[in-house]
């Protein structure tokens, strides 16, 4: 049976912690992150994977996330990890499972029917996945995209700037992907921890491309992104000057409106509930 689809795309910060460290996950419980991603892939080493998995778990089924969407990242498709860590992501607690380096729509529809009922976000990081990103974003039970870039510009050989560039057409191809879809997408992570100013930059282009929020790998960046991937109090408001003008133009028997000068169609009404849902 398929999971029911999930709606991951109010999520503007989500935090990946390694599943072995209590007291990052101790902290993680009192940031303001929308979600938190326990890693048990790249964050954890090899002899330390199966008490990380155990951590992971029982973080799960203690609770006190206070509304965080919790997710389990496991070790990918043929490693010796994997299929322990499928089965843990059962227990209740789990919002979602990130699989990491998912190629295929194969591969994701094998991943669904493994994944105990709960929603899989795919994780978007090889040029096979770049090319599959539309068929594997549309296999039912796949409820995100989230960007994986350093395993991407590896692959890729590509150089690296500040904006990003090589890496552009792969970003705009995930979004385009969900956005078929109709699921959400997410960012790659900023590794310039340190840097608010990089991390800052990244995440307003990410919202320009239409990334649902940020993946992230330190609590500083928490609360930056979440005010880069709010709406402001100038679009809040803009937003209801649009549903409003809309609301008088057919009250007076008319289909289109305007407002500054612009008009103002029932697609934009949609996208100003949009807004103001996510407000």
């Amino acid at each position: 049976m398929l999971p029911a689809m999930a709606d991951f795309t109010t999520l503007r910060s989500v935090l990946y912690l390694p599943a072995n460290r209590a007291s990052a996950i101790a902290r993680a419980r009192t940031l303001a992150c929308d979600a938190v991603i326990l890693d048990l892939e790249d964050a954890v080493q090899p002899d330390a994977k199966a008490d990380a998995r155990a951590a992971a778990v029982a973080a799960a089924l203690h609770g006190g996330w206070d509304g965080k969407q919790l997710f389990l990242r496991v070790n990918g498709l043929g490693t010796p990890w994997h299929e322990a860590d499928m089965a843990a992501a059962h227990v209740d607690g789990f919002a979602g499972v990130v699989v990491p380096k998912v190629d295929t729509p194969e591969e994701a529809a094998g991943l669904v029917a493994r994944a105990g009922g709960r929603p899989l976000l795919a994780m978007i990081e090889t040029p096979a996945a770049i090319l599959g990103a539309p068929a594997i974003a549309a296999t039912p039970g796949i409820c995100a995209l989230l960007a994986g870039m350093a395993d991407l510009a590896k692959a890729l050989n590509c150089g690296t700037d500040a904006a990003r560039t090589p890496l552009l057409y792969s970003l705009c191809a995930i979004v385009l992907a969900a956005r078929a879809a109709g699921i959400a997408c997410f960012d790659g992570v900023c590794t310039e921890f340190r840097n608010e100013a990089a991390l800052r930059a990244e995440a307003a282009q990410g919202k320009l491309l239409g990334f649902d929020g940020k993946t992230l790998i330190h609590p500083s960046q928490v609360d930056p992104c979440n005010e880069v991937f709010s709406p402001t109090q100038a679009q809040v408001a803009h937003a209801h000057a649009v549903i409003d003008a809309y609301t008088q133009a057919l009250a007076e028997g008319r289909g289109v409106a305007t407002l500054d000068g612009q008009m103002v169609e029932v697609l934009h009404v949609e996208q100003a509930k949009r807004l103001l849902a996510r407000a």
